[in-house]
């Protein structure tokens, strides 16, 4: 009877360092930019950025697994043109009126050593998912001086076929499908 209570405090001191493992990240929006190009006739590349993000990480390092949920308020678009943020919010792309959070959901983190190197997951953009990569050029901690606690983060960015969410505006007229997706991201430990 003792070696039994004994190896079940033992497994219950385990799963507590297991758990102890995984920590909270809230998404730090000051640090955080997610920004998308695009070709424009193979001449310029118009760009653009969502001001307006939210969401949270959960990082197991030991366990070498994660979490990422981060919405973007699709009324954030900013292109530094009112003309051109108005259009891409139009029915012609995004749909803002009708659809407007983006979000995306990471939950298969694959690490380099103590390096996240990828995050896979779903991308829900004009009430439709699809599977998005994101690759790491980037990853760290480290203990912010001024938050008093962790901080990770890193540089990723993806490449996406924008039809895959019905964004099929200017293709008739030489407009590629694939757009480019940089995101830094920085997230305080809780």
């Amino acid at each position: 009877m003792l070696k039994q209570a004994l190896l079940f405090a033992a497994a219950l001191a385990t799963a507590g360092i297991a758990q102890a493992e995984s920590a909270t990240y809230a998404i730090e929006p000051t640090h955080t930019y997610a920004t998308f190009e695009i070709s424009h006739f193979g001449v310029s590349t118009n760009r653009g950025r969502f001001d307006k993000k939210e969401g949270s990480v959960t990082l197991d390092r030991a366990a070498k697994t994660g979490k990422v949920e981060i919405s973007f308020d699709m009324n954030g678009i900013n292109t530094g043109a009112a003309a051109f943020d108005k259009h891409l919010k139009s029915e012609d792309f995004f749909d803002v009126a009708k659809f407007g959070t983006a979000k995306f959901v990471g939950d298969k983190f694959v690490f380099d050593g103590a390096k996240v190197v990828e995050v896979q997951g779903q991308l829900t953009l004009k009430g439709k998912t699809a599977p998005v990569t994101l690759k790491a050029s980037n990853f760290g901690c480290y203990d912010n001086p001024m938050f008093k606690r962790e901080v990770c983060g890193g540089d990723f960015t993806a490449v996406i076929d924008r039809t895959q969410w019905g964004v099929d505006y200017g293709l008739a007229w030489g407009f590629p499908k694939d757009v480019r997706l940089v995101i830094q991201v920085e997230a305080v430990k809780q």
